[in-house]
C-alpha cells in the first residue's frame, strides 16, 4: 500500500484529481489549495461552480485548526462507533481567523473522516482533500464500477485507483448547526441510529 500512497499523494501535490474508492462511493480527490485542480472536478462533474465541494479529513483536530464549530451536538457524533464512517457533517465556523483561503466565503462546510485504510494514509500526510462523489452532476446514482464512472464523466482524472465495486449508498448528511441536529440525507447510516447515539445517557 506504501508505493500506492506515495503515487497518490504525488499526483495529489502535482495538482491533480484522483479517482479514489472511499467507505462508500467512489470519490474524486484534488488538494483543496490548487485552483486547476478544483476546477478540474467541477468540469469532471459538470457541476456548477457556485456549489461547493464537501471535504475530507484524517481526524478531527483537523477541522479544528480550520476553524470550524465541533460544537456538544457534533462532538457527540465524532466520538460515536460511526466515526470514521459514512456520517457527513455539516458545521459552522467557531474562529474565522483559522478558515484557510480556500474556504473563504463559505458559511458552513460539509466534512467527513472516511473508514478506508488507504484513503486515511493519503489524508494524513495531505491533510484536508476535497472530495466529492464521482458521479455526473444532477445524477443521483453514482456507479459502483470504475468503468462506468469512467463513461459518466466529462473526462478523465489523473489517476484512477481501483479498488473493487463501490457502495451505491452515499454517506448520511448531518447539519449539526442546528440544534437538535438534521438529518439532511439518510444514507448508510439510519436515522434511527442516529437518533440512538442523541438519545444515550439521556
Amino acid at each position: 500500500m506504501t508505493n500506492k500512497k506515495e503515487q497518490i499523494i504525488r499526483i495529489l501535490q502535482e495538482g491533480g484529481v484522483v479517482l479514489i474508492a472511499t467507505d462508500t462511493v467512489y470519490g474524486l480527490a484534488a488538494l483543496p489549495t490548487d485552483k486547476d485542480a478544483v476546477a478540474k472536478i467541477y468540469r469532471l462533474k459538470e457541476r456548477p461552480e457556485n456549489m461547493f465541494l464537501p471535504i475530507m479529513v484524517a481526524e478531527m483536530s483537523d477541522l479544528e485548526h480550520l476553524g470550524l464549530d465541533i460544537n456538544a451536538c457534533a462532538e457527540k457524533l465524532f466520538r460515536s462507533a460511526f466515526v470514521p464512517g459514512a456520517i457527513t457533517f455539516v458545521l459552522g465556523f467557531k474562529d474565522e481567523s483559522l478558515k484557510p483561503g480556500w474556504l473563504q466565503g463559505r458559511d458552513e462546510v460539509a466534512v467527513r473522516i472516511p473508514d478506508n485504510a488507504l484513503l486515511l494514509s493519503v489524508l494524513k500526510e495531505t491533510g484536508p482533500l476535497l472530495v466529492t462523489s464521482a458521479n455526473r452532476h444532477g445524477v443521483s446514482h453514482t456507479p459502483n464500477h470504475v468503468e462506468e464512472i469512467l463513461k459518466e464523466l466529462n473526462g478523465s482524472p489523473d489517476r484512477i485507483v481501483e479498488d473493487g465495486m463501490g457502495k451505491e449508498i452515499p454517506s448520511t448528511i448531518i447539519n449539526c448547526r442546528f440544534d437538535p441536529p438534521v438529518i439532511e440525507r439518510a444514507g448508510v447510516i439510519s436515522s434511527d441510529m442516529i437518533h440512538k447515539i442523541f438519545n444515550e445517557d439521556e
